[in-house]
């Protein structure tokens, strides 16, 4: 019994022809618009709606967040991102270079979402600069998940169009 070929029998490594990436493609990008710098996306609408309780604890949790997120990036901001340079290169090489399929689909997932992080950083930043509370505050953070859901669409749209290509390319029948 061969144990490599039966792992990569069990697991799939065409991925763009396989269910579970496109779901978990889908998963990943609600879960980025729904979390709005860690903050859940329904506090701001409640935050909104209601106003009083819900809008001091929406200030608070934001306030955290931001703390949290410009602390991180400035004691470990610049490993993070030679970490980050090396890993998004290494699987655009050996994807696209290489022509690894999985490698091009983490890849398609990870540059959109590296862009998520740093759109957060800057919101953060922007957020700890400009002191915002109240209406400003969900304001930014709307304008923030907008344009999360945009580059999602787009994400998802170069994904999709990718995915196909390589599945057209890929012959069913023996030749």
């Amino acid at each position: 019994m061969d144990w490599t070929r039966l792992i990569f029998d069990l697991i799939d490594l065409r991925s763009f022809s396989n269910l579970w990436y496109w779901i978990a493609l889908a998963v990943t990008w609600s879960t980025a618009s729904h979390w709005v710098l860690g903050v859940p996306y329904d506090m701001v609408l409640r935050a909104r709606r209601v106003g009083g309780q819900a809008e001091a604890d929406l200030e608070d949790l934001v306030r955290i967040n931001v703390n949290r997120i410009l602390y991180i990036v400035g004691e470990a901001g610049l490993f993070l991102m030679i970490l980050l340079s090396f890993t998004l290169t290494t699987l655009a090489l050996l994807g696209f270079v290489y022509k690894v399929e999985f490698c091009q689909a983490l890849f398609l997932i990870g540059a959109p979402m590296t862009l998520v992080a740093f759109m957060s950083v800057t919101t953060a930043r922007h957020i700890e600069e400009g002191g915002e509370q109240g209406e400003a505050l969900q304001r930014r953070l709307s304008y923030h998940r907008l344009a999360v859901q945009v580059l999602g669409m787009i994400s998802i749209f170069v994904t999709a169009v990718w995915g196909m290509l390589q599945n057209f390319n890929i012959s069913v029948l023996p030749g």
